[in-house]
């Protein structure tokens, strides 16, 4: 009798992982996929010619449009961000038990971990990916250094805090202080990084024109 109990508990446990792990992927994708359905209504396509005209769309607007480029460039790495950080995670039954951990590197059992330094710059490419795309709408005058460092702080800090409370519902990660920590300090990291490339670009362009 017990042992038949471990075996209808373990086929119960492989069950709902095995549906759970994927619930909010499949999500997402409906999600995207509902978007591309009613694009394809609004625009007359038949279910013949649907793929077809799909690839050929996303391929034309790919190559005729920058912004197009920079915001398939930030929706990819977001993507990937969420994957690691949500989507693709096992099941943790405590999230709250090590909220003041993860600051150096090494763990409470005393073993190396890169973590911090991953935490760090997990958000440097996607704060560069972001300004990148809707620097111009995110800041309204004056693309200056404190401006870029703020908005860089608040949006990544958001996105962060947002990402840890959404493990600490879900039970897929735990609440740590130091991931919002190094996080926002990577969104940080980018803002300076993009706006560094910005004056060097700029300063650029007006020794072209003077020598024009």
């Amino acid at each position: 009798m017990e042992v038949f109990q471990k075996m209808i508990s373990s086929i119960l446990y492989d069950v709902l992982t095995a549906l759970y792990q994927p619930f909010w992927g499949a999500v997402c994708m409906a999600f995207l996929f509902m978007f591309l359905f009613l694009y394809g209504k609004e625009k007359g396509w038949s279910l013949s010619d649907c793929f077809p005209r799909m690839i050929q769309t996303w391929y034309s607007e790919f190559r005729s449009s920058t912004i197009f480029r920079r915001v398939f460039l930030l929706a990819f790495y977001a993507a990937m961000i969420l994957f690691r950080t949500l989507i693709n995670r096992q099941i943790w039954f405590d999230p709250l038990g090590k909220i003041m951990e993860g600051w150096g590197l090494y763990d409470g059992d005393g073993k190396l971990t890169t973590e911090a330094i991953e935490n760090f710059m997990l958000f440097v490419p996607f704060t560069i990916l972001l300004l990148w795309a809707f620097g111009k709408h995110m800041i309204d005058e004056g693309f200056t250094l404190k401006k870029v460092l703020w908005r860089s702080v608040k949006v990544v800090g958001s996105i962060s805090l947002t990402i840890e409370f959404l493990q600490v519902l879900f039970h897929v990660g735990t609440f740590q202080i130091s991931d919002l920590t190094y996080n926002t300090l990577g969104g940080c990291l980018g803002g300076l990084i993009y706006w560094i490339c910005i004056k060097i670009k700029g300063k650029s362009k007006s020794q072209c024109k003077r020598k024009g």
